[in-house]
């Protein structure tokens, strides 16, 4: 088991490095493609590491973010000197630091999206009081080769917390709890979930779940980067590979990243009443979120492949409402601990509304910061937050969740949408007009807005679309 680090002061590190042996000082970041990157040094000499601890380094901005030409790509990456962890999987002894991003003033770079984050989270602070918490259900697939027959094989698609024998990664899973532990990320618990996959080239895949404490939501971004890392890594390990994709396969489970949400003003969860109802709060909060739903997509549901999980549902949401427990909707009231009495549990976080949307291709920086945005609004427009949530309320309405609203069915839709409602989001500074700009062309130069008619008409170009994303992200 490894040591929990805790740095404030660079001489504190400096000292750690030269005590534990450390070789190699790495300087990590994660850009907008959401994966952990590494800028490697040796460790062997305390100036020198004085100097990187203390000024970082220059690196190439255009190759880490679209918003950024390549005529003044330069921006630097500086340590962030509280967030330090040795790197498990390195067989040299390596010290992991993760950084920030300055431009060429020393200044945060605007475009980051951990930056337009803080300036979401920001907004909504100084206009309510309130702290956005968030806790994400992190859903992948174990991919493998069928080398012979399986002794337990299971059923397709009936995997959910199922234990071995029947569930063929059990051990790769705790494996992956354990590292999280090691390198400073808190989890609520793991386990097997419902997909299972029998491939007819011989591949078998099994999904698998991690979710995570709550945590703010600058943290729980890190932590969702850093946390597919750890999975790939001691995926690696075991000779098998991962794919995060939205849709492995038509007929089966799609894999979501579903975030539950609760605001905390005075150290005090403002979701639920006394009485254990929905506040007046959390429902402008739902109205908010519901409301921009649309353009949300932009940021939750980044590639071809994230729509068709909405379009063969499966437990997937498509609909715009919400509702009490049923998997189906947007936004669902899960289940609270209504026995637990008030003030048992200091800052209890256990009542939450859960965001179903959001897939695992999501840049998770620029996701919350357009639900920190959402939310604002709901608690700034109470009248009109209010109405939406009633109206799009779906408990014992029959028949008329036909008339609801649904989410964008392709790249070019949510591009459509974002573009329609950017005004809000480059509200107040937060998102800069040239990162919403390049999110929109990103999204059209998929093409994909026929793919809902090609769904049926070519599906075997939808099979290789699906291939195509089974290792992105």
């Amino acid at each position: 088991m490894q040591e929990t680090l805790n740095f404030s002061e660079r001489d504190e590190i400096v000292r750690f490095i030269s005590e534990k042996g450390i070789k190699i000082l790495n300087l990590c970041h994660i850009p907008e493609d959401g994966r952990l990157k590494t800028l490697s040094f040796s460790a062997t000499g305390g100036k020198r590491v004085e100097e990187i601890l203390e000024f970082g380094e220059r690196v190439d901005g255009s190759n880490l973010f679209l918003f950024i030409e390549p005529g003044k790509s330069d921006i630097y990456v500086k340590p962030k000197i509280s967030r330090a962890f040795i790197n498990p999987f390195s067989t040299t002894s390596t010290l992991n630091i993760l950084c920030e991003y300055l431009d060429e003033h020393g200044k945060p770079l605007d475009v980051a999206p951990k930056n337009v984050l803080a300036r979401a989270e920001e907004k909504l602070r100084s206009s309510s009081g309130i702290v956005l918490k968030a806790l994400a259900e992190l859903e992948f697939y174990v991919v493998s080769k069928r080398e012979n027959e399986m002794l337990f094989p299971g059923v397709s698609d009936r995997n959910y917390h199922e234990s071995a024998p029947f569930t063929r990664f059990e051990n790769l899973r705790n494996e992956v709890l354990v590292m999280l532990s090691n390198v400073g990320i808190g989890t609520k618990y793991g386990h097997s979930e419902v997909g299972r996959v029998f491939s007819k080239d011989g591949v078998f895949m099994e999904q698998q779940e991690v979710e995570f404490l709550p945590q703010n939501l600058a943290e729980m971004a890190e932590s969702i980067s850093i946390a597919k890392w750890v999975i790939r890594n001691v995926c690696a390990k075991y000779e098998v590979s991962v794919s995060f994709s939205p849709k492995v396969s038509l007929e089966h489970a799609g894999t979501g990243m579903h975030i539950h949400l609760c605001g905390v003003r005075n150290e005090e969860n403002v979701v639920a009443n006394p009485n254990g109802t929905l506040s007046t709060e959390a429902l402008k909060m739902v109205g908010g979120i519901l409301k921009f739903a649309p353009s949300l997509s932009a940021f939750g549901n980044t590639t071809p492949a994230s729509y068709l999980r909405f379009i063969a549902r499966k437990e997937s949401p498509m609909h715009i409402c919400w509702s009490s427990r049923n998997r189906l909707a947007l936004i669902r009231i899960p289940l609270w601990w209504s026995f637990i009495k008030k003030g048992e549990e200091k800052g209890n976080l256990k009542e939450t509304f859960e965001y179903r949307a959001p897939d695992p291709f999501a840049n998770a920086y620029l996701l919350f910061a357009g639900i920190a945005v959402a939310v604002n609004y709901g608690l700034e427009n109470s009248e009109e937050a209010l109405k939406m949530a009633g109206d799009l309320h779906i408990e014992g309405t029959g028949g008329r969740r036909k008339r609801l609203k649904v989410l964008p069915r392709s790249c070019s839709e949510a591009a459509k949408r974002l573009r329609r409602d950017r005004r809000f989001y480059e509200a107040n500074g937060v998102f800069p007009k040239k990162l919403i700009d390049k999110t929109i062309d990103k999204l059209r130069a998929f093409k994909d807005k026929d793919l809902w008619k090609n769904l049926a008409e070519k599906p075997e170009k939808i099979e290789k679309l699906l291939g195509q994303y089974l290792h992105y992200g």
